[in-house]
Protein backbone atom coordinates (compact mmCIF):
# COMPACT_ATOMS: atom_id res chain seq x y z
CA UNK A 1 0.00 0.00 0.00
CA UNK A 2 1.35 3.39 -0.69
CA UNK A 3 1.76 5.41 2.07
CA UNK A 4 2.91 9.38 2.84
CA UNK A 5 4.56 11.56 5.36
CA UNK A 6 2.05 14.18 6.94
CA UNK A 7 4.76 16.60 6.90
CA UNK A 8 7.07 16.29 3.90
CA UNK A 9 10.76 17.59 4.87
CA UNK A 10 12.74 20.70 3.31
CA UNK A 11 14.74 18.13 1.19
CA UNK A 12 15.02 14.62 0.49
CA UNK A 13 18.29 13.41 0.19
CA UNK A 14 19.19 9.85 -1.79
CA UNK A 15 22.28 8.42 -0.50
CA UNK A 16 24.32 8.61 3.20
CA UNK A 17 27.34 8.39 2.21
CA UNK A 18 29.88 11.60 2.65
CA UNK A 19 28.34 13.65 0.12
CA UNK A 20 25.07 13.08 1.25
CA UNK A 21 25.72 13.78 5.19
CA UNK A 22 27.48 16.50 4.08
CA UNK A 23 24.75 18.12 2.08
CA UNK A 24 22.31 17.07 5.59
CA UNK A 25 24.51 18.95 8.08
CA UNK A 26 24.66 22.31 6.05
CA UNK A 27 20.81 22.18 5.53
CA UNK A 28 20.62 21.73 8.88
CA UNK A 29 22.55 24.11 9.66
CA UNK A 30 20.54 26.90 7.07
CA UNK A 31 17.11 25.83 9.22
CA UNK A 32 16.41 23.14 6.74
CA UNK A 33 15.05 20.02 7.48
CA UNK A 34 16.62 17.28 5.47
CA UNK A 35 15.48 13.36 5.33
CA UNK A 36 18.46 11.06 4.34
CA UNK A 37 17.25 7.72 2.71
CA UNK A 38 19.98 5.38 1.91
CA UNK A 39 19.38 1.52 1.33
CA UNK A 40 22.46 0.25 3.96
CA UNK A 41 24.10 2.54 7.26
CA UNK A 42 25.16 5.90 6.65
CA UNK A 43 28.95 5.77 4.91
CA UNK A 44 28.50 1.85 3.61
CA UNK A 45 29.42 2.46 0.34
CA UNK A 46 31.95 4.51 -1.23
CA UNK A 47 32.84 6.48 2.16
CA UNK A 48 33.29 3.31 4.17
CA UNK A 49 36.28 1.97 2.11
CA UNK A 50 37.90 5.64 1.69
CA UNK A 51 41.70 6.26 3.03
CA UNK A 52 40.24 9.38 3.81
CA UNK A 53 43.34 11.61 2.45
CA UNK A 54 43.09 15.74 2.61
CA UNK A 55 45.81 16.22 -0.64
CA UNK A 56 44.43 19.30 -2.45
CA UNK A 57 47.06 18.55 -4.95
CA UNK A 58 47.03 15.29 -6.58
CA UNK A 59 47.36 13.65 -10.13
CA UNK A 60 43.29 14.27 -10.62
CA UNK A 61 44.36 18.17 -9.62
CA UNK A 62 47.97 18.90 -10.81
CA UNK A 63 48.04 21.63 -13.44
CA UNK A 64 44.16 21.55 -13.48
CA UNK A 65 43.41 24.85 -12.44
CA UNK A 66 39.78 24.66 -11.60
CA UNK A 67 39.57 21.59 -9.84
CA UNK A 68 42.66 22.12 -7.85
CA UNK A 69 40.64 25.63 -6.78
CA UNK A 70 37.93 23.68 -5.49
CA UNK A 71 40.21 21.39 -3.50
CA UNK A 72 41.91 23.93 -1.94
CA UNK A 73 38.63 25.81 -1.19
CA UNK A 74 37.43 22.67 0.22
CA UNK A 75 40.69 22.08 1.85
CA UNK A 76 40.78 25.50 3.60
CA UNK A 77 37.34 25.25 4.83
CA UNK A 78 38.21 21.73 6.77
CA UNK A 79 39.32 22.87 9.94
CA UNK A 80 36.35 25.06 11.07
CA UNK A 81 33.77 22.59 9.57
CA UNK A 82 35.77 19.62 11.77
CA UNK A 83 35.99 21.74 15.11
CA UNK A 84 31.90 21.34 14.93
CA UNK A 85 31.69 17.78 14.72
CA UNK A 86 32.19 16.16 18.24
CA UNK A 87 34.98 13.55 17.24
CA UNK A 88 35.28 14.04 13.49
CA UNK A 89 38.47 12.04 12.76
CA UNK A 90 40.95 14.13 12.04
CA UNK A 91 44.39 13.47 12.25
CA UNK A 92 47.39 16.63 11.51
CA UNK A 93 49.72 13.94 10.24
CA UNK A 94 51.11 16.16 7.16
CA UNK A 95 52.56 13.89 3.91
CA UNK A 96 55.94 12.57 2.78
CA UNK A 97 56.02 12.44 -0.90
CA UNK A 98 58.86 10.00 -1.93
CA UNK A 99 60.72 9.02 -5.01
CA UNK A 100 62.52 5.69 -6.13
CA UNK A 101 64.29 6.17 -8.95
CA UNK A 102 65.29 9.52 -11.21
CA UNK A 103 61.93 9.68 -13.35
CA UNK A 104 59.91 9.55 -9.82
CA UNK A 105 62.01 12.39 -8.31
CA UNK A 106 62.12 14.31 -11.24
CA UNK A 107 58.26 14.36 -10.90
CA UNK A 108 58.71 15.45 -7.41
CA UNK A 109 60.83 18.37 -8.59
CA UNK A 110 58.02 19.72 -11.16
CA UNK A 111 55.34 19.01 -8.32
CA UNK A 112 57.63 21.45 -5.50
CA UNK A 113 57.74 23.83 -8.27
CA UNK A 114 53.95 23.57 -8.59
CA UNK A 115 53.39 24.03 -4.88
CA UNK A 116 55.00 26.83 -4.50
CA UNK A 117 53.85 28.36 -7.35
CA UNK A 118 50.27 27.73 -5.64
CA UNK A 119 51.59 29.07 -2.30
CA UNK A 120 51.79 25.77 -1.01
CA UNK A 121 54.22 24.62 1.74
CA UNK A 122 56.20 22.18 0.29
CA UNK A 123 60.09 20.88 1.33
CA UNK A 124 62.49 18.83 -0.52
CA UNK A 125 64.46 16.67 1.28
CA UNK A 126 67.54 14.31 0.80
CA UNK A 127 67.10 10.39 1.10
CA UNK A 128 68.97 11.48 4.67
CA UNK A 129 66.75 14.05 5.90
CA UNK A 130 63.41 12.21 5.11
CA UNK A 131 64.61 9.40 7.22
CA UNK A 132 64.89 11.39 9.97
CA UNK A 133 61.17 12.55 9.66
CA UNK A 134 60.08 8.56 9.04
CA UNK A 135 63.07 6.23 10.20
CA UNK A 136 61.19 3.23 8.66
CA UNK A 137 61.81 4.46 4.75
CA UNK A 138 63.86 2.35 2.83
CA UNK A 139 67.74 3.22 2.35
CA UNK A 140 66.49 3.40 -1.90
CA UNK A 141 64.28 6.44 -1.31
CA UNK A 142 65.86 8.96 -3.57
CA UNK A 143 63.93 12.09 -2.38
CA UNK A 144 61.11 13.01 -1.00
CA UNK A 145 59.04 16.04 -0.23
CA UNK A 146 57.78 16.73 3.22
CA UNK A 147 53.80 18.27 2.77
CA UNK A 148 53.26 19.55 6.24
CA UNK A 149 49.53 20.76 5.28
CA UNK A 150 48.27 17.41 3.68
CA UNK A 151 46.37 15.72 6.49
CA UNK A 152 43.87 12.77 6.46
CA UNK A 153 40.46 11.85 8.06
CA UNK A 154 39.13 8.54 9.48
CA UNK A 155 36.00 8.20 7.25
CA UNK A 156 34.15 5.88 9.78
CA UNK A 157 34.86 8.52 13.07
CA UNK A 158 33.47 11.06 10.45
CA UNK A 159 30.38 9.74 9.44
CA UNK A 160 29.33 8.62 12.93
CA UNK A 161 29.92 12.91 13.94
CA UNK A 162 28.15 13.58 10.98
CA UNK A 163 24.98 11.51 11.81
CA UNK A 164 24.96 12.91 15.39
CA UNK A 165 25.07 16.42 14.54
CA UNK A 166 22.01 15.69 11.87
CA UNK A 167 20.00 13.99 14.45
CA UNK A 168 20.99 16.89 16.53
CA UNK A 169 20.01 19.07 14.18
CA UNK A 170 16.15 18.50 13.52
CA UNK A 171 17.19 16.20 10.27
CA UNK A 172 16.37 12.61 10.02
CA UNK A 173 18.46 9.69 8.66
CA UNK A 174 16.17 6.09 7.42
CA UNK A 175 18.53 3.59 6.43
CA UNK A 176 17.73 0.12 4.94
CA UNK A 177 14.93 2.04 2.66
CA UNK A 178 15.31 1.48 -1.08
CA UNK A 179 14.49 4.37 -3.66
CA UNK A 180 12.79 2.93 -6.75
CA UNK A 181 11.92 6.17 -8.32
CA UNK A 182 12.60 9.54 -8.56
CA UNK A 183 8.98 11.19 -9.60
CA UNK A 184 8.58 14.07 -11.57
CA UNK A 185 5.90 15.74 -12.91
CA UNK A 186 6.05 18.45 -15.45
CA UNK A 187 9.61 19.76 -15.31
CA UNK A 188 9.63 19.62 -11.42
CA UNK A 189 10.52 17.12 -9.51
CA UNK A 190 7.64 15.85 -6.63
CA UNK A 191 9.40 13.69 -4.13
CA UNK A 192 10.31 9.86 -4.58
CA UNK A 193 8.87 6.63 -4.19
CA UNK A 194 10.16 3.98 -2.19
CA UNK A 195 10.55 0.05 -3.24
CA UNK A 196 7.69 -0.68 -0.74
CA UNK A 197 5.41 2.16 -2.39
CA UNK A 198 5.61 4.52 0.64
CA UNK A 199 5.82 7.68 -1.61
CA UNK A 200 7.51 11.02 0.18
CA UNK A 201 6.49 14.46 -1.16
CA UNK A 202 9.48 16.85 -1.76
CA UNK A 203 10.45 20.33 -3.14
CA UNK A 204 13.75 19.52 -3.40
CA UNK A 205 15.40 16.07 -4.20
CA UNK A 206 19.28 15.68 -3.95
CA UNK A 207 21.12 12.79 -5.30
CA UNK A 208 23.64 11.84 -3.62
CA UNK A 209 24.04 7.74 -3.83
CA UNK A 210 27.94 7.53 -5.53
CA UNK A 211 28.49 5.56 -8.47
CA UNK A 212 24.89 4.42 -8.42
CA UNK A 213 23.89 8.02 -8.70
CA UNK A 214 23.02 7.98 -12.38
CA UNK A 215 20.99 4.71 -13.09
CA UNK A 216 18.01 6.14 -10.52
CA UNK A 217 14.90 5.60 -11.96
CA UNK A 218 12.77 8.65 -12.73
CA UNK A 219 14.95 11.33 -13.76
CA UNK A 220 14.57 11.88 -18.03
CA UNK A 221 17.66 10.88 -19.86
CA UNK A 222 18.55 14.62 -20.73
CA UNK A 223 18.69 15.33 -17.26
CA UNK A 224 20.85 12.43 -16.03
CA UNK A 225 24.63 13.47 -14.88
CA UNK A 226 26.68 10.65 -16.26
CA UNK A 227 28.51 8.80 -13.47
CA UNK A 228 30.19 5.46 -13.58
CA UNK A 229 31.87 3.15 -10.64
CA UNK A 230 35.77 3.16 -10.95
CA UNK A 231 36.74 0.55 -8.98
CA UNK A 232 39.62 0.66 -5.85
CA UNK A 233 41.07 -2.43 -3.76
CA UNK A 234 43.29 -1.63 -0.56
CA UNK A 235 43.96 -3.77 2.25
CA UNK A 236 43.49 -2.50 5.98
CA UNK A 237 46.74 -3.32 8.38
CA UNK A 238 47.55 -3.33 12.04
CA UNK A 239 50.48 -3.08 13.73
CA UNK A 240 49.92 -4.82 17.19
CA UNK A 241 53.00 -3.49 18.62
CA UNK A 242 50.84 0.06 18.48
CA UNK A 243 51.14 2.96 16.41
CA UNK A 244 54.58 4.26 15.20
CA UNK A 245 55.78 2.45 11.67
CA UNK A 246 55.03 5.89 10.28
CA UNK A 247 53.34 9.05 11.63
CA UNK A 248 52.60 10.62 8.04
CA UNK A 249 51.29 9.49 5.18
CA UNK A 250 53.50 8.31 2.65
CA UNK A 251 52.55 8.66 -0.72
CA UNK A 252 54.61 7.31 -3.55
CA UNK A 253 53.10 6.98 -7.38
CA UNK A 254 52.22 3.42 -6.99
CA UNK A 255 50.52 3.35 -3.63
CA UNK A 256 49.50 5.17 0.02
CA UNK A 257 49.69 4.05 3.20
CA UNK A 258 47.51 5.78 5.84
CA UNK A 259 48.06 5.80 9.62
CA UNK A 260 44.88 6.31 11.60
CA UNK A 261 47.29 7.32 14.85
CA UNK A 262 46.37 4.25 16.93
CA UNK A 263 48.31 1.18 15.15
CA UNK A 264 46.13 0.85 12.63
CA UNK A 265 47.23 1.49 8.97
CA UNK A 266 45.46 1.39 5.36
CA UNK A 267 47.55 1.02 1.93
CA UNK A 268 45.66 1.66 -1.11
CA UNK A 269 44.66 2.13 -3.76
CA UNK A 270 44.27 1.09 -7.39
CA UNK A 271 42.32 2.27 -10.06
CA UNK A 272 40.31 -0.11 -12.42
CA UNK A 273 37.66 0.87 -15.03
CA UNK A 274 35.62 -2.67 -14.29
CA UNK A 275 31.75 -1.41 -14.25
CA UNK A 276 30.44 -2.34 -10.59
CA UNK A 277 32.91 -5.09 -10.17
CA UNK A 278 34.03 -5.01 -6.24
CA UNK A 279 36.34 -8.73 -6.45
CA UNK A 280 39.58 -8.75 -4.49
CA UNK A 281 42.19 -9.88 -6.15
CA UNK A 282 45.56 -11.66 -5.26
CA UNK A 283 46.98 -9.69 -8.11
CA UNK A 284 46.09 -5.79 -7.10
CA UNK A 285 46.68 -6.97 -3.69
CA UNK A 286 50.25 -8.33 -4.01
CA UNK A 287 51.55 -5.17 -6.13
CA UNK A 288 50.37 -2.77 -3.49
CA UNK A 289 52.03 -4.59 -1.18
CA UNK A 290 55.04 -5.13 -3.42
CA UNK A 291 55.07 -1.05 -3.88
CA UNK A 292 54.62 -0.21 -0.19
CA UNK A 293 57.34 -2.62 0.61
CA UNK A 294 59.67 -0.87 -1.69
CA UNK A 295 59.31 2.40 0.54
CA UNK A 296 58.49 1.10 3.72
CA UNK A 297 60.09 -2.71 4.05
CA UNK A 298 58.22 -2.85 7.78
CA UNK A 299 54.89 -3.16 6.43
CA UNK A 300 55.41 -6.72 5.94
CA UNK A 301 55.69 -7.27 9.25
CA UNK A 302 51.88 -5.85 9.92
CA UNK A 303 48.71 -8.17 10.28
CA UNK A 304 46.55 -8.03 7.55
CA UNK A 305 43.08 -7.41 9.22
CA UNK A 306 40.49 -6.81 5.75
CA UNK A 307 40.80 -7.01 2.38
CA UNK A 308 38.42 -4.41 -0.13
CA UNK A 309 37.01 -3.23 -3.26
CA UNK A 310 34.77 0.10 -3.57
CA UNK A 311 33.63 2.10 -6.16
CA UNK A 312 34.49 5.91 -6.29
CA UNK A 313 31.50 7.92 -8.67
CA UNK A 314 33.38 9.12 -12.00
CA UNK A 315 31.82 11.34 -14.09
CA UNK A 316 33.48 11.93 -17.95
CA UNK A 317 35.83 14.75 -16.60
CA UNK A 318 36.42 12.71 -13.28
CA UNK A 319 35.11 16.13 -11.62
CA UNK A 320 32.06 16.63 -9.09
CA UNK A 321 28.63 17.36 -10.51
CA UNK A 322 27.22 20.04 -7.83
CA UNK A 323 24.50 22.28 -7.35
CA UNK A 324 20.78 22.03 -9.36
CA UNK A 325 20.04 19.91 -12.79
CA UNK A 326 18.22 20.12 -15.27
CA UNK A 327 15.04 19.63 -13.47
CA UNK A 328 13.58 21.81 -11.21
CA UNK A 329 14.26 21.01 -7.74
CA UNK A 330 16.66 17.74 -8.22
CA UNK A 331 20.24 18.57 -7.34
CA UNK A 332 23.45 16.53 -7.80
CA UNK A 333 26.12 15.86 -4.97
CA UNK A 334 27.89 12.85 -6.95
CA UNK A 335 31.22 11.81 -9.22
CA UNK A 336 33.68 13.25 -7.02
CA UNK A 337 35.83 10.24 -7.98
CA UNK A 338 38.92 10.50 -5.47
CA UNK A 339 37.70 13.15 -3.45
CA UNK A 340 34.55 12.90 -1.45
CA UNK A 341 36.22 13.55 1.97
CA UNK A 342 38.20 16.78 1.09
CA UNK A 343 35.65 18.22 -0.88
CA UNK A 344 32.46 17.22 1.86
CA UNK A 345 32.48 20.90 3.32
CA UNK A 346 32.35 22.92 0.01
CA UNK A 347 30.02 20.09 -1.27
CA UNK A 348 27.46 20.64 1.32
CA UNK A 349 27.54 24.36 1.21
CA UNK A 350 27.27 24.58 -2.59
CA UNK A 351 24.16 22.15 -2.85
CA UNK A 352 22.74 23.85 0.13
CA UNK A 353 23.22 27.30 -2.20
CA UNK A 354 21.23 26.05 -4.28
CA UNK A 355 17.97 24.55 -2.65
CA UNK A 356 17.85 28.17 -1.38
CA UNK A 357 18.09 29.24 -4.76
CA UNK A 358 21.63 31.13 -4.05
CA UNK A 359 24.44 30.89 -6.37
CA UNK A 360 27.04 28.48 -5.67
CA UNK A 361 30.70 29.29 -3.86
CA UNK A 362 32.65 30.98 -6.74
CA UNK A 363 34.88 27.65 -6.77
CA UNK A 364 32.03 25.54 -6.73
CA UNK A 365 30.66 26.98 -10.38
CA UNK A 366 32.56 25.35 -12.83
CA UNK A 367 31.35 22.26 -11.62
CA UNK A 368 27.78 22.70 -11.60
CA UNK A 369 25.66 19.71 -12.69
CA UNK A 370 24.97 21.88 -15.96
CA UNK A 371 27.48 21.82 -17.44
CA UNK A 372 26.66 17.77 -18.72
CA UNK A 373 23.23 19.18 -20.17
CA UNK A 374 23.75 19.91 -23.21
CA UNK A 375 26.01 16.98 -23.82
CA UNK A 376 23.14 14.87 -22.78
CA UNK A 377 20.47 16.63 -25.08
CA UNK A 378 22.38 15.43 -27.66
CA UNK A 379 23.00 12.08 -26.92
CA UNK A 380 19.48 11.66 -26.34
CA UNK A 381 18.28 13.00 -29.37
CA UNK A 382 21.16 11.79 -31.77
Amino acid sequence: MSRSIEQPPDLVIIGAGIAGLAVARSACRRDLRPLVLDGGRPGGATTGVAAGMLAPVSEAAFGERDLLALNLAAAARWPAWAEGLDGGGRLECGTLLVARDRDQAEALDRELAFRHDCGLRAERLLPTAARRLEPALAPTVRLALDVPDDHVADPAALVAALVTAIEGGGGEIRTGVEVSEIEVGGDRVRGVRLADGERIAATHVVVAAGPWSGALSGIPESARVPVRPVKGQLLRLRDPAGPGLVERVVRSQEMYLVPRGDGRYVLGATVEERGFDTAVTAGALHDLLREAAEVVPGVLELEVTETLAGLRPGTPDNAPALGPGLIEGLHWATGHFRHGILHAPITGDAVVAGVLDERLPEEAAPFSALRFASARRAEVTA
